[in-house]
């Protein structure tokens, strides 16, 4: 039997409510060594909380985590939302999970990547009233993620997944009622957080066996704790020149054969024309301008995300 798990301190005086994630995806364990490593210094009194709250979730999901693998039944990081008749073990997750995202204010998300390749973090969109993904809190945001320790940032998540959406709706429309085809499969915990008025990082602290990555995740929730005023240490110096990418497309899996044309890491450059992959079927897949592969992914699963294109994000420059 799975159960569920968060650990919180809270002060007497008011501030910021800060929840930090760790093993959203069950084989991605340095989100999880780092939060024990922080929850241990708070219970020996090495480190206190000044101001507001702050909460832990070591292993978010428990079933993929006991298991070593990304996911229970499925993503839990995809149509995340509470649901009334759940049926996969995500789905008391999302129960779960969903109130407890909505009952703080800043979202700090652990998370490591299967490729080779450097640390980096996730932001929301620009400000907008759409209907895509409205938000507000653009700045703050900005001012958190060159807070982290890294130096490359990513946007445009939730548009690129609704493009992908669209893109198997219309050549699968048999299978319409398909997870991967509703057009809140997009949503993840850093989407849904700020669907409930917060604001939200996902820290990817790198490559899934990499030892250093607890430490990358570990540096990030004592700078966030410092930058949002929850303990009293100083407020971390930014990144004013972190380098920053904006994805545009995501490619899924056909076939388990479908094969890379070589060893991609996650932001190799891509040029114009260059050879990508090849599908099992003989279609070949060429960058069609200039920019960055992203979460290349060899061992994906056929109809799962394969990997992403990205351009450089003028947000950054």
């Amino acid at each position: 039997m799975h159960q569920f798990q968060s650990v919180t301190f809270a002060s007497p005086n008011p501030g910021k409510k800060l929840i930090v994630l760790g093993a959203v995806h069950g084989s991605e364990k340095c989100g999880t060594v780092a939060i024990r490593r922080v929850l241990a210094e708070f219970e020996s009194g090495a480190l206190s909380l000044t101001r507001g709250t702050v909460t832990f979730v070591p292993i978010t999901n428990p079933k993929a985590y006991a298991q070593n693998t990304r996911n229970g039944d499925r993503n839990l990081n995809r149509r995340l939302r509470p649901e009334a008749s759940p049926k996969e073990f995500e789905d008391h997750v999302a129960n779960w999970l969903c109130p407890l995202l909505k009952a703080h204010d800043v979202l700090l998300d652990l998370h490591s990547f299967q490729a080779e390749g450097q640390a980096f973090a996730t932001l929301g969109p620009e400000n907008n009233q759409g209907v895509l993904e409205p938000f507000q809190w653009a700045r703050e945001e900005m001012a958190l993620i060159q807070r982290l320790g890294v130096s490359r940032a990513v946007d445009g998540w939730l548009s690129t997944y609704a493009v992908g959406v669209e893109r198997r709706r219309a050549t699968r429309p048999s299978e319409i009622e398909s997870s991967d085809l509703d057009p809140q499969y997009g949503v993840g915990t850093t989407e849904y957080m700020r669907s409930q008025g917060g604001y939200a990082i996902t820290l990817e602290c790198g490559q899934h066996s990499d030892p250093v990555a607890p430490e990358v995740g570990y540096r990030a929730i004592h700078n966030a704790l410092a930058h949002l005023q929850l303990i009293d240490a100083p407020d971390p110096t930014p990144n004013t020149k972190m380098e920053g990418l904006r994805l545009h497309q995501v490619i899924d899996k056909a076939h388990v054969d479908d094969t890379f044309a070589k060893a991609w890491k996650s932001f190799d450059p891509l040029s114009k024309g260059e050879l990508i992959g090849t599908r099992k079927s003989g279609e070949q897949l060429f960058a069609q301008a200039d920019g960055w592969i992203v979460f290349p992914n060899a061992v994906a699963a056929a109809g799962n995300e394969w990997f992403y294109l990205a351009t450089s994000n003028p947000r950054f420059n």
